[in-house]
């Protein structure tokens, strides 16, 4: 199944010159979804780790149903203020606006290994803020992934020094 055919372009959007990869095709159908997740638990299963930490709110599709068929915890990663225990910060510029994101400060334990997900790599400038917000409670990041990655964002190269697992592209 080719999934690409469940991620159109949709021109103009947010903003006028901006191509964006609408993913709710995908998500509408289940069989896309089911085998979005069966690829996705493949690529990771290469790689030892001990949670999977996820971005709010899209990660969240893909990250919950792989800490399910994983058996690992979910560690959630969400906008600034949005949970109710001490945590870590961490701020970034996203393609539209300045974001800041956050991990309960005892999500992490040092040396757990984790698992970043999210939708997609763009920028890369989300899921770096999410590799910092790991290290920074001493854990290791031992992949950074997504269902696809922007190409011409370079979001990649954000990431250096870190595993890449992107389902669809660099598109």
């Amino acid at each position: 199944m080719d999934l690409t055919d469940y991620v159109p372009v949709v021109p103009d959007f947010p903003v006028p010159g901006v191509g964006f990869r609408d993913i709710t095709p995908l998500l509408a159908a289940p069989e896309a979804f089911r085998a979005s997740m069966d690829e996705l638990e493949r690529r990771c299963g290469a790689h030892t780790f001990d949670a999977i930490a996820a971005f709010d709110a899209r990660g969240f599709l893909w990250a919950a149903p792989l800490a399910d068929r994983t058996a690992k915890p979910l560690i959630p990663i969400r906008k600034s203020g949005k949970l109710p225990r001490e945590a870590a910060v961490e701020t970034y510029s996203s393609e539209y606006a300045e974001v800041g994101v956050e991990i309960h400060a005892d999500a992490v334990a040092p040396g757990d290994r984790i698992l970043l997900v999210d939708d997609v790599i763009a920028t890369g400038e989300s899921m770096a803020a999410g590799v910092r917000l790991v290290e920074g409670l001493g854990g290791t990041v031992v992949a950074c992934a997504a269902l696809l990655e922007i190409g011409a964002l370079a979001g990649r190269d954000r990431l250096e020094g870190h595993r890449v697992v992107s389902l669809l592209g660099p598109l």
